[in-house]
């Protein structure tokens, strides 16, 4: 158990064994399944979202549709992100294409002691928070399948656990948080390796998801596009590898490929972020995945071309929406 001490030292205004007031920032499908499981628990919990999602939460409360239970919660919603002043625990959730942005709006509200969590796609994240607006984040690998069919409703269909790191004081109460919530997270001493799986998972799948429109399931039942997923995964390693990341359980291409191959069936009834994102014209984060490992290769010569050509096409769809 935490002291007081350790707990006021964290979050100064949260008791002992309270909560602590929480902002999320940018809620849709992430934030809001992870942080109406806070706001279930019992904590203070603002969501900061798009005026079509703040508007139905405030007029018919978020509706948290999950595998285990279906609740509608009556939290607070705002469209300004001025809306986070005086949080202790902000979820950034914003999609990647507006990392730099949505910092530097969001920073002038924060306190020096507010910690903020990214709960976001890719591995360069809390260095590009940083770089624009001072905000020393932390990251957290996230694994949930999740959407909003509509305004207000989250709709969860599998996993829901966190992985964040490296261990300390920070760390583990934010860890003691979630685990109250119900939600699993773990510590990593090795986040830069898991957020890098995860980045793995997301290549072998999201943009496959998107361009066939099908879902994880769909994929792993076809021959042809398993293949296509150990091609990317094999590229995706190889990048790791010349970039001196080390990347938990994935010592070799065949165990990065059973891994990837058992997460699309672990989330079988879900489609793709990059999918639901061109299934509503929006912008897709593909640039922080597939585009991502395609100018890393570049960068350290190593050959993607897999990846390149899925990110290439990705564009293109988004060009077309």
């Amino acid at each position: 158990m935490y002291t007081y001490q350790a707990w006021q030292n964290l979050f100064p205004m949260a008791e002992a064994k309270k909560w602590p007031r929480v902002a999320v920032v940018g809620a849709g499908a992430v934030g809001g399944y992870f942080g109406g499981m806070l706001a279930r628990a019992g904590a203070p919990v603002i969501f900061i979202g798009r005026p079509k999602f703040a508007d139905a939460v405030k007029q018919s409360g978020l509706q948290l549709d999950t595998l285990q239970f279906h609740e509608t919660l009556r939290v607070e919603a705002a469209t300004e992100f001025r809306a986070a002043r005086g949080a202790e625990l902000v979820f950034f959730c914003v999609k990647t294409t507006d990392t730099e942005s949505a910092a530097k709006e969001l920073a002038p509200f924060l306190s020096p002691q507010t910690l903020l969590l990214s709960l976001q796609n890719g591995v360069d994240n809390a260095e590009r928070i940083r770089a624009a607006s001072g905000i020393e984040a932390l990251s957290a690998a996230v694994y949930v399948a999740a959407s909003v069919p509509e305004p207000g409703r989250v709709k969860h269909v599998g996993r829901g656990d966190l992985v964040i790191g490296p261990r300390c004081e920070r760390t583990e109460m934010l860890a003691t948080l979630f685990e109250r919530a119900g939600v699993p997270c773990r510590i990593s001493d090795n986040l830069e390796g898991e957020l890098w799986l995860k980045l793995t998972m997301n290549c072998a799948a999201n943009a496959i998801s998107a361009l066939a429109r099908v879902t994880y399931g769909e994929i792993v039942a076809n021959a042809d596009a398993r293949k296509l997923v150990e091609t990317v995964v094999h590229e995706v390693l190889a990048v790791a590898r010349a970039a001196g990341v080390r990347v938990p359980g994935m010592e070799n291409p065949e165990a990065g490929i059973a891994t990837a191959l058992k997460l699309a069936q672990q989330m079988s009834r879900a489609t793709s972020s990059t999918a639901q994102d061109l299934a509503k014209g929006k912008r897709t984060e593909i640039d922080s995945l597939n585009g991502y490992i395609a100018r890393r290769g570049e960068a350290l010569g190593v050959l993607v071309p897999v990846n390149h050509a899925l990110y290439t096409l990705v564009k293109l769809a988004e060009g077309r929406a």
